[in-house]
């Protein structure tokens, strides 16, 4: 059987980002960016009939699908839901491939709808990313226990900056996605993300901060939709120095120096006598106690 080729894209639909980006500058919106993504997907599943396409919104409330939908099976996913997708290809007025249109489509209508029943009343503003991921690796593992090799990709465009808060997530994802052999891909927008850094350093993805973002869809195709081995006879961005700061487990901070549980590996900023995560008790030496020398009484 021919090998099928998964690309799962993750972009950061941060509504609070984006609507401050709009009102400084109008030149690059939310719109454009999922365009080029919608470019990307098109051109992965125009490299071969076996290659597969999965999109997915990381939202400040959840993490939906943009493809497949509501409307579609993950038997699309598959490579035998071929009925289904032609049910929902209800043709092109511009000649353009009925399959790619009809995707087009259900990632707007999705994108439309997640956006309009944003409510952000609440103190919840930060990407969930990790969470993202996470249901991105489920996709993975799902299609991974078909008798068919399976070649994946996972490449996330990232807007927002990073949350301490979901290190421990994030981490485990990625440590999870090493060891079933997936490439995590990053595509800044905006300030680098440490925590991204890792996840291409860790699974041997490529992590670009792009300079010029009206251009993000020449650095998409450029770097990111090469395979594996098409990429080692390209020219590539030189790799960049790697943030392997850690965050504590007391605050969620990203720290350099620290303390370390011996038992459970938990990192703290501050110094506890006793381990908050596995709660154990360290014994601590203290420096001997001299006894002062009693002084002899003269007499007189």
């Amino acid at each position: 059987d021919d090998e099928l080729s998964l690309l799962v894209i993750v972009i950061d639909t941060n509504p609070i980002w984006w609507g401050k980006k709009a009102l400084g500058e109008a030149e690059f919106t939310l719109s454009k960016c999922i365009d080029a993504a919608m470019v990307l997907g098109n051109s992965h599943l125009f490299m071969s009939r076996t290659n597969r396409l999965a999109v997915i919104a990381s939202h400040t409330q959840e993490s939906r699908f943009l493809y497949p939908g509501k409307r579609w099976a993950f038997a699309d996913l598959f490579g035998d839901g071929g009925s289904s997708m032609e049910s929902n290809c209800s043709g092109s007025k511009d000649g353009k491939y009925e399959l790619l249109t009809a995707i087009n489509d259900a990632i707007a209508e999705e994108i439309k709808d997640l956006m309009t029943k944003t409510d952000m009343r609440g103190q919840q503003t930060e990407t969930l990313l990790a969470g993202s991921l996470a249901k991105a690796l489920c996709c993975i593992l799902l299609i991974a226990d078909s008798s068919k090799p399976l070649c994946i990709f996972k490449t996330v465009i990232k807007a927002a900056e990073d949350s301490a808060l979901q290190y421990m997530n994030f981490m485990n994802v990625i440590f999870a996605a090493q060891k079933q052999s997936i490439l995590i891909d990053a595509c800044v927008l905006d300030s680098d993300s440490g925590l991204l850094q890792q996840a291409c350093d860790i699974t041997g993805g490529i992590y670009l901060k792009v300079p010029h973002m009206p251009s993000l869809l020449q650095y998409l195709l450029w770097v990111f939709l090469p395979d594996q081995e098409q990429r080692s006879q390209l020219v590539l961005p030189p790799p960049i120095h790697v943030d392997y700061r850690a965050a504590c487990f007391c605050h969620r901070n990203l720290i350099e120096i620290g303390y370390v549980c011996s038992v459970c590996l938990s990192i703290f900023c501050n110094f506890s006598p006793i381990c908050s995560t596995c709660e154990t008790a360290f014994k601590i030496s203290l420096p001997p106690v001299m006894k002062a020398k009693k002084k002899k009484l003269k007499l007189a």
